[in-house]
């Protein structure tokens, strides 16, 4: 899930389009969401 780094819209096209907007504002600048989950790292 993409959303848009001005009015934080989740984009709805294909993000693999060439020359995607944001619906609502006009962004060309997307960000992917990612979740919030703590990794552990064994040393």
């Amino acid at each position: 899930m993409y959303k848009c780094s001005r009015c934080k819209e989740p984009i709805r096209t294909d993000i693999n389009t060439v020359g995607i907007q944001c619906e609502r504002c006009g962004s060309k600048i997307f960000f992917k969401e990612r979740p919030n989950v703590k990794k552990v790292i064994r040393t």
